[in-house]
């Protein structure tokens, strides 16, 4: 990855502080300054307003009363660190406490408009260029009786507002750079929690598409990626399983088709260059007509299967009555039955029990087990054959009284190719997909099978079909 999620991160997280920094300093600090500046206007108003009321009784021709108002309005200027002016109608201050009082007149303020501040409560400035740096000023007049004997006008330096914008702007930078702090440990968070095992998903997912499926991903935590981390590991599992299957598929199929093919190969061959005697041919040629026939069984087989895997070969899901196929399906076994003196018998749970199912499917599922049961009884034996029906379900039976299958393999037995002792004579014709199909096209019913056996005693399978609702 050449820029990596975390250094997106990163970057976003350079960029979050700097963009911080720069919209306090800029955006933060202007409505902060308005903020105090409108607060602070409308206090010095309302002062001003009261200190006109107040000194609407003052005599200002009367230099006594004069100076006293003075030494008030000094102190009160002193103490709210303002300037305080008293203006007779014209402009001309008669009171600045800025300056030593003084009883001789001073000039007027040059264009002196008392209607300067408008509808505001205050205005910013120099007040007509009375002074010499930026002031917040308020303007009110003094009033006696409908006239106006002159203005009480309160300032105070815009340097106060921006040291108390400032006082303000320190604790929030502070604020922000905490809540910097905090992020970088969320970010820290996440690369432990999320980059990390990312990086190791990445790792993971590289590893498996380089072929090596073996490879495990590192990741236990429980959350999401510990739950894609072993989505992806049981998955490189399963692929891993499938390649082994394709391989051990491979090697089966190729000996179940190599060891007919090399007999019918051998037989032929000695047929035709005399080795085999013409009164021996027939004997031969019968084998190699067993021979393939199981080829052709073992072909039909694996295109069985291949249709199930592959989803191919839809259901076609109808009612009938699972007693008549069990019988016609036992009719087709009645010369090997009577061959080897084996007798089927037949428990049905009535005359008629009908089912919903795939007929051809299920037929084939009662001959596969039939075929296997019969393939692994001794002479003179008893096959059972056996439907009953409970809760809206039916059941179906197979059952034989063979050599039985250890209990260590009988989980084994579903597997294509699987055969319990290949070294044994009555298994020599199987293909060892019988039994796989059988479970494939009961799955695809969405029905369950299960086998019952004990070695020396015997084996039942038995498989459950839906009843017919139909039926009562």
């Amino acid at each position: 990855m050449k820029r990596t999620l975390y250094s997106k991160f990163i970057m976003a997280y350079i960029l979050l502080g700097v963009l911080g920094t720069v919209l306090i300093a800029t955006l933060g600090s202007s409505l902060i300054q308005n903020h105090i500046l409108e607060d602070t206007g409308a206090a010095l108003y309302k002062e001003a307003i009261s200190l006109a009321s107040y000194q609407a009784n003052t005599d200002y021709s009367d230099s006594e009363a004069v100076e006293a108002a003075y030494n008030q309005l000094k102190t009160l200027s002193a103490f709210q660190d303002s300037r305080i002016l008293i203006l007779n109608p014209s402009g001309q201050p008669l009171i600045d406490t800025s300056k030593a009082y003084s009883s001789e007149a001073q000039k007027a303020i040059k264009n002196f408009d008392p209607a300067i501040m408008g509808s505001d409560s205050y205005i910013t400035g120099t007040f007509h260029g009375y002074f010499k740096e930026d002031m917040v000023s308020t303007l009110v007049p003094i009033t006696k009786n409908l006239s106006t004997k002159g203005y009480v006008s309160i300032h105070l330096p815009m340097t106060v507002i921006i040291d108390q914008k400032e006082s303000v702007l320190g604790p929030v930078y502070i604020v922000f750079a905490i809540l910097l702090l905090c992020s970088l440990l969320i970010l820290a968070l996440f690369s432990h929690s999320v980059y990390q095992p990312l990086k190791k998903i990445t790792a993971g997912a590289n590893e498996y598409a380089a072929g090596n499926l073996d490879y495990n991903i590192p990741v236990t935590t429980n959350d999401e990626m510990g739950y894609l981390a072993d989505t992806l590991n049981y998955m490189s599992g399963e692929l891993s399983k499938s390649g082994e299957y394709q391989h051990k598929f491979v090697a089966n199929v190729s000996h179940d088709f190599r060891s007919p093919l090399t007999s019918i190969k051998g037989f032929v061959e000695a047929i035709m260059d005399g080795t085999i005697q013409p009164e021996m041919q027939d004997r031969y040629l019968k084998i190699v007509v067993d021979e393939t026939e199981r080829l052709e069984k073992l072909t039909q087989s694996l295109l069985t299967l291949d249709k199930l895997d592959s989803k191919g070969r839809p259901l076609h899901m109808k009612d009938f009555d699972i007693n008549r196929t069990i019988k016609n399906t036992v009719a087709t076994f009645e010369a090997i039955c009577r061959k080897k003196m084996i007798t089927i018998e037949l428990h049905l749970e009535s005359e008629t029990l009908m089912v919903h199912a795939d007929m051809e499917q299920i037929q084939q599922v009662l001959y596969n087990l039939i075929d296997n049961a019969i393939k692994f009884s001794s002479d003179n034996s008893i096959i059972k054959a056996e439907t009953s029906e409970r809760h809206g379900t039916v059941f179906v039976s197979v059952k034989d009284s063979g050599m039985g299958i250890p209990k260590e393999k009988q989980h084994k037995i579903w597997d294509r190719f699987y055969k319990i002792d290949s070294s044994r004579g009555k298994d020599r014709k199987g293909t060892g997909l019988g039994l796989s199909i059988v479970r494939e096209i009961i799955a695809a019913h969405n029905q369950n099978i299960n086998v019952i056996s004990t070695e020396g005693v015997g084996t039942e399978f038995i498989f459950t079909l839906e009843k017919s609702k139909g039926t009562g």
